[in-house]
């Protein structure tokens, strides 16, 4: 077997015999490398010398993935002692183009989380270079990169950045590409933004309404700021037939909450959604969805929406459809509590307190006794 031993001048030395008799020795710097990485070393020369005596050719998964996942140097001191070959080396533009590779074309996630997985790889090789080893990253040098990001976008965007950076070096330890990942322990942060939080109060959806170009347009603020759906999912999956006239509800399919077991609910046909929705019926009945002028799936729905804001004279609304669900969240929060807004608009209450309630300035104008506008 192997034996550790510590020299002199401070050199972690392991050492064992070989086919022949020979004494073998792989010496460490403590200069370069901890006593916790040489005892880890020395464990895996027991385990390959044990394997070698005992005729096993396969190794066990978890020496498998130290030995893969370890430095190019300490690949190259097990392999002049002849104990390993020098394994596949995966680069980071490698991991990057197969993990959206296998997303695109194996996973066949949604094109909105592709370009945000696009997103972060722009950023991620616009600091660091693509002929880097996996095994040449780093936690600190993942601190540093967020820390860079913090000081070019605001928390939430680096949040989302960091996010999916996790699910790409995640994927390369699932799939034994690395023994760790560097992002372990670099926390994502927040998603919430609240520069961004606006009240789209009914005055201004009702002239929103009045600016609309046509039915469609006026059913797709409708089902947003109305009945709550994230768009453009949820609107553009909505078909006639999920509308029950009477029983006044209707079905909302959610690829949201699809993966929590939850791929659709109820939600109430309220009366100033029907409206809507029955003067576009009266006009596209034999139609299967209910909005058709916008499927594609390369439709923006964010730049007609504010030219439509900007004829009705309320200006840029940032984030408008999210806005617009939030703000019937709080209505809803308000009018039926916390359980009820859960189950009609399909998210959790975290979520929602995260993400959806908001702090209505009608709410100050009443809490302190002046008239509500």
């Amino acid at each position: 077997m192997a034996t550790f031993t510590k020299s002199k001048n401070g050199y972690f030395q392991v050492q064992f015999n070989d086919w022949n008799k020979r004494i073998r020795t792989i010496s460490m710097s403590p200069k370069k490398y901890s006593e916790e990485t040489a005892r880890g070393l020395h464990r895996i020369v027991e385990t390959l010398i044990y394997k070698r005596d005992n005729g096993f050719d396969i190794l066990d998964k978890k020496t498998q993935v130290w030995i893969e996942s370890a430095s190019s140097a300490i690949q190259e001191k097990l392999a002049k002692v002849d104990l390993i070959s020098i394994p596949e080396r995966h680069t980071v533009a490698k991991l990057w183009e197969k993990f959206l590779f296998v997303k695109e074309h194996e996973e066949k996630v949604k094109e909105g989380t592709l370009v945000n997985y696009r997103m972060a790889f722009r950023l991620f090789f616009s600091a660091f270079k693509k002929d880097t080893l996996l095994t040449d990253f780093s936690r600190e040098q993942m601190l540093e990169w967020k820390q860079e990001l913090l000081r070019r976008y605001k928390k939430a965007t680096v949040a989302g950045i960091i996010k999916q950076t996790k699910a790409v070096f995640n994927w390369a330890v699932d799939n034994q590409w690395l023994q760790h990942s560097p992002m372990k322990g670099v926390s994502k942060g927040s998603f919430v933004n609240a520069e961004k939080d606006y009240e789209v109060t009914m005055e201004e959806y009702h002239s929103l309404l009045n600016a609309c170009p046509c039915l469609e347009w006026r059913a797709i603020l409708a089902l947003t700021r109305i009945g709550g759906l994230r768009a453009p999912s949820e609107v553009l999956l909505l078909r006639w037939k999920d509308i029950s006239w009477e029983k006044y509800e209707i079905t909302i399919t959610s690829p949201k909450t699809e993966k929590q077991g939850k791929p659709m609910r109820i939600l109430p046909l309220f009366p100033e959604l029907r409206t809507i929705l029955e003067e576009l019926f009266s006009v596209s009945a034999e139609k299967e969805f209910v909005i058709n002028l916008y499927r594609s799936p390369n439709t923006n729905l964010g730049t007609p929406f504010t030219r439509i804001a900007k004829k009705a004279g309320i200006g840029k609304i940032p984030r408008p459809f999210d806005n617009m669900r939030a703000s019937r969240a709080t209505e809803i929060h308000r009018d039926y509590g916390a359980k009820v807004e859960s189950a009609w608009l399909g998210h959790s209450t975290d979520t929602a307190l995260k993400h959806y309630l908001q702090v209505r300035k009608s709410d100050f104008a009443r809490a302190v006794g002046k008239p509500v506008d």
